[in-house]
């Protein structure tokens, strides 16, 4: 062993004769001059013990983790689920500004008995094979046909819609008509609302061509055709958006939530 341990002394005299001729080269030798071992201190090299015996929990108690008490959490505020934020957080929501209602009247209606007898009735069979009559509460106008159909547009609300219909019904009656009021149903709904900030129309029919038109020189206004809910949406550049076409007023808040993020990645 002791042949083995001179060969390896004189390889590492060798390895640090070459470090200090290099370091030499680099601005001098180290402040600290390095030597190469002698015999005496490699064989003064202690030689490692086993490792340290580490004590095995004796049960699964002493394996336990102690658990956080009640100061760790906050345990008297509530959870609450995270929300994305709608339009309706930041006081932006849609108004119903009409809503046209048809109702069948199922009877034979006189037109020029009506439009000589009733108030607020006009008919001009040359310009409109109608009578158009009006009341003011709720403020609506109806369309009376011969057929018996009749179409009450005006209202801001179902419950209105419905009131003013049978309102008509009612005057049809004391007219000397056999009417009644049935298939009440809402044609259509139309709101308008306002997003408070301007809107780069170019750029929203570029990408949403597929489902826009937009001929400045014809109409100002962006035409948007929603698939689900089947609305349609007149944008404005000035930020003002209606919604026409829908059956229920659920469709005009789905359709405005979902043509409100859209907006806003195309805001001047």
């Amino acid at each position: 062993s002791s042949g083995i341990n001179a060969e390896y002394l004189q390889t590492f005299q060798h390895y640090f004769k070459q470090f200090n001729l290099r370091m030499s080269d680099y601005g001098g030798p180290p402040s600290v001059p390095l030597s190469a071992p002698s015999l005496s201190d490699l064989q003064s090299v202690p030689t490692p013990g086993p490792p340290p015996s580490v004590p095995m929990p004796s049960s699964l108690s002493d394996m336990s983790v102690p658990t956080p008490g009640p100061s760790y959490y906050n345990m008297n505020s509530p959870a609450t689920a995270f929300t994305p934020s709608t339009p309706m957080d930041h006081g932006i929501e849609p108004t119903i500004q009409n809503i046209v209602s048809t109702v069948n009247l199922a009877c034979r209606l006189e037109l020029k008995q009506i439009a000589l007898h009733a108030r607020n009735a006009e008919y001009n069979p040359k310009r409109f094979a109608a009578v158009i009559m009006r009341i003011r509460e709720p403020r609506t106008t109806a369309l009376l046909f011969n057929s018996g159909k009749m179409v009450c547009t005006g209202a801001k609300s179902e419950e209105e819609s419905r009131l003013a219909s049978r309102k008509y019904a009612r005057i049809i009656q004391k007219l000397g008509f056999p009417a009644k009021f049935v298939e009440f149903k809402i044609q259509n709904m139309v709101g308008s609302c306002d997003v408070k900030f301007p809107i780069r129309l170019e750029g929203l029919f570029a990408q949403h061509g597929q489902f826009s038109n937009y001929e400045p020189e014809l109409f100002p206004g962006l035409i948007y055709r929603m698939v689900k809910p089947k609305v349609v949406l007149l944008i404005f550049v000035s930020g003002k958006v209606v919604l026409t076409g829908a059956k229920d007023r659920k469709d005009i808040q789905e359709a405005f939530c979902s043509i409100y993020p859209i907006l806003k990645n195309f805001r001047k």
